[in-house]
């Protein structure tokens, strides 16, 4: 009984807050219309600024509605920092701890209860979620947050969700919420939702436009904009840059700033706990400087900031399917992203944002950030379509369709990897892939790693691909052996002598061991497996075939991947030496890429497990550097010459055909004419021309040249190579006779010195 008392005197206490929060709030005015909307067709499209609340208010506001009776909600967020944020500022709200009403999943971490009401969630576990149970069973609103991210989950998960509810729970609610959107559209791809706009309460923000510097000029820049915005504005800064590694230097720029103000990177490796220092209130009497990436722009609220800061820039993942390479391109924002980071600076008082670049240049911007599904590498879609049954991927309803030929290349991936069968359905190695989680040639590399007593190697070696670099390298010096990395992991942060120049970075060390553990787990691996790092390249090389490199001859860190690519490492690296590798990591440049991490690997191990992929290719061709028919037997991985030896008794026609292309590359005057010879060929043409071209055979360089399989072809056994000091044909014609048809009889005799 007075448990019952206690939940009740809870959920007036509850309701109390939530009115207080609906009338403070902005989106709050937009409740009615949106409760209106869910209760009638069961979806909705929400669109309110930054700021407005909608990501903590919406979900608690739902949580009484006749409709839900009782179920979960869950709602997607892009960023783990983000969903970490957002329950925790809706367990405030509710004067709870997170983990009651409120809880939170992502990869590595969940906090949920019992009593939880509202789950936040990641992208992916979403997507395993609806695997899991396609119903979505307790669940009563999937909703949506920060859509206009577009990431590759998020459109997927939200595929499936309409997949679920069109063929087995109608009364499923969806919600797809965000500040800076394409309503209407999305509105029509949920089924003609009603679109709910919530206008906002943000404070103006004073734009102020730059020259846009040359690249190596945009720390420098950033950082004396920096210090000259927190010298003539008040309150604290928040200033966008594209990547981590930009952070870092901007960092080292500002070494000297004032004692009152606190330096807060912002990006999404590092540790949980300086994430959450860098979304926490300025101590009193100090101000903040948050050196922030895109992460920053959405779902997160910084108290105290007034001052925006933005390079323009961001960093993207483009995936070339030619390579099966992904690179990370330091691209210009859309319009759609500066307008969320401008409003930053205006959510709690009036505000300042400078921007790096000239104020034409905004309008030549692209109106929105260009979908993941239209750039990013497919094959993690593939598999979850597979498994899902979803053979033709345009039978589900997208926003953006997988791209036709990207999808393909990432199909032809998971046949090359034994997950789906010629009819494109999931096979049981494929349900397994898609089980662990990974990407699925990180997954193929952990099942055949276990199966040959390497799992825990795999499973470590997947968790440092999944992170941050855990070793930091001082300018000038590289370390790209993934064994150092697996050996640094088993150590455990015990003393090492790492080569000068290089450090482990503990809190990222930490979070792989973290993921590796839980990988093991999936994997069911043994406690006392501990193969040698020593196998890391033999464990790598089955994720990446095509990327099984070998040194060029003479060329120290110079090397040819099995995909074609060429790629290098510097030659202080002394990885650069090796004649095999396995490369994990390249920076995708379609001409020569960079190795960013690799481990060694020897020809017998390549031969041994890529067996059946090796191919024997005998090659007769003409060389035009040796002027000679070069006859070659080869052992080839892809596009990898393994062995290479001469190929002592080459066939006769090919030999023949390949030194007719030699002759026509170089001309007929390459052959030794005799001078009685040339002396026919000149009279046989003077009569063409006299008696016309029907009496006598075309003798020109033109006729000769189009037809020497026939005149000269039969005439060419044991000959190699075009004349020269050492090797020669020495032709001569006989005298012509005359015959009824008016053609000329000629032999040739031949030899070679």
């Amino acid at each position: 009984m007075g448990s019952a008392r206690a939940i009740g005197y809870s959920r007036r206490m509850q309701a109390r807050d939530l009115a207080h929060w609906s009338s403070t709030l902005p989106v709050g005015e937009a409740l009615p219309a949106l409760r209106q909307a869910l209760a009638g067709t069961g979806a909705a499209v929400l669109q309110a600024p930054p700021g407005a609340g909608k990501t903590t208010l919406v979900p608690l506001a739902l949580l009484d509605a006749p409709w839900l009776g009782g179920s979960r909600i869950v709602m997607l967020e892009p960023r783990r920092l983000a969903t970490r944020a957002a329950a925790r500022r809706m367990a405030e709200m509710l004067g709870e701890e997170v983990g009651a009403t409120v809880g939170y999943r992502t990869r590595l971490d969940s906090r949920v209860g019992p009593r939880t009401r509202i789950e936040v969630v990641t992208e992916g576990i979403l997507v395993r979620m609806i695997q899991d149970d396609p119903a979505l069973d307790g669940v009563g609103i999937v909703i949506f947050d920060e859509f206009h991210e577009r990431n590759l989950d998020a459109d997927l998960g939200l595929a499936l969700a309409l997949e679920t509810r069109r063929h087995l729970r109608q009364e499923l609610r969806l919600l797809v919420m965000s500040a800076t959107l394409e309503g209407e559209r999305v509105a029509g791809l949920v089924g003609d939702a009603p679109v709910v706009t919530s206008v906002g309460r943000s404070f103006p923000v004073d734009l102020r436009y730059f020259d846009r510097p040359a690249p190596e000029r945009l720390v420098a820049a950033m950082a004396a904009t920096i210090r000259g915005a927190l010298e003539d504005e008040e309150g604290s800064l928040l200033a966008f840059l594209p990547g981590g590694a930009e952070i870092r230097r901007i960092e080292r720029h500002l070494e000297d700033l004032a004692g009152d103000i606190v330096v807060a990177p912002l990006y999404g490796d590092l540790p949980q706990a300086a994430q959450d220092a860098a979304i926490r209130p300025a101590p009193n009497g100090r101000r903040k400087l948050v050196l922030a990436t895109p992460i920053a722009e959405t779902s997160l609220t910084i108290e105290g900031i007034r001052i925006v800061v933005d390079s323009g820039f961001a960093r993207a993942p483009r995936f070339d399917p030619a390579t099966g390479m992904t690179r990370l391109d330091t691209v210009r924002i859309s319009q759609a992203s500066a307008e969320q980071r401008r409003g930053r600076a205006g959510r709690l008082a009036p505000g300042v944002c400078y921007r790096l670049w000239p104020e034409p240049e905004q309008a030549q911007l692209r109106p929105f950030t260009t979908p993941e599904m239209l750039e990013a590498d497919l094959a993690p879609l593939a598999l979850e379509l597979a498994r899902w049954g979803a053979t033709d991927p345009t039978a589900l309803a997208w926003l953006d369709p997988p791209p036709a030929a990207a999808f393909a290349q990432a199909r032809a991936l998971l046949a090359e990897l034994g997950a789906i069968d010629p009819a494109r359905r999931i096979t049981g190695a494929g349900r397994e892939m898609a089980r662990l989680g990974l990407h699925p040639r990180l997954a193929h590399m952990a099942l055949v790693a276990r199966g040959r007593g390497r799992g825990r190697l795999a499973a470590e070696i997947a968790a440092l691909l999944g992170e941050r670099d855990i070793v930091k390298a001082a300018p000038g010096q590289r370390d790209a052996d993934l064994r150092l990395r697996v050996e640094l992991l088993r150590e455990r942060g015990a003393a090492r002598a790492l080569p000068s120049g290089l450090s482990l970075e503990r809190g990222a060390a930490e979070r792989v061991r973290q993921t590796a553990r839980d990988l093991s787990r999936r994997l069911r691996l043994g406690e006392d497996e501990t193969p040698s790092p020593d196998g890391a390249g033999r464990v790598l090389a089955q994720a990446y075939p095509d990327r099984i490199a070998r040194r060029r001859a003479g060329a120290p860190g110079q090397f040819l991947l099995s995909n074609g690519s060429g790629a290098e490492l510097p030659p202080i690296d002394p990885l650069s030496a090796e004649e095999f590798l396995a490369v994990a990591e390249l920076d995708g440049d379609r001409r020569v890429a960079r190795i960013f991490l690799a481990a060694p690997l020897t020809r017998a191990e390549i031969e041994e497990d890529f067996a059946a992929a090796i191919e024997t290719v005998e090659t007769v061709r003409w060389d035009s550097r040796e002027e000679a028919v070069m006859a070659r037997r080869q052992q080839r991985l892809f596009a990898l010459v393994l062995k290479d030896e001469p190929l002592a008794q080459p066939p006769p026609e090919p030999v023949a055909a390949a030194l007719i292309d030699g002759i026509r590359e170089l001309g007929l005057t390459a052959l030794p004419w005799r001078r009685e010879a040339e002396s026919l060929r000149q009279r046989v043409l003077f009569l063409r021309r006299l008696e016309g071209d029907a009496s006598w055979p075309d003798f020109s360089d033109a006729a000769l040249l189009a037809d020497l399989e026939r005149w000269l072809g039969p005439y060419l056994g044991g000959i190699t190579a075009a004349p020269s000091s050492t090797a020669s044909i020495f032709w001569r014609f006989c005298a012509p006779g005359s015959t009824s048809s008016g053609s000329v009889r000629w032999s040739a005799s031949r030899r070679r010195t």
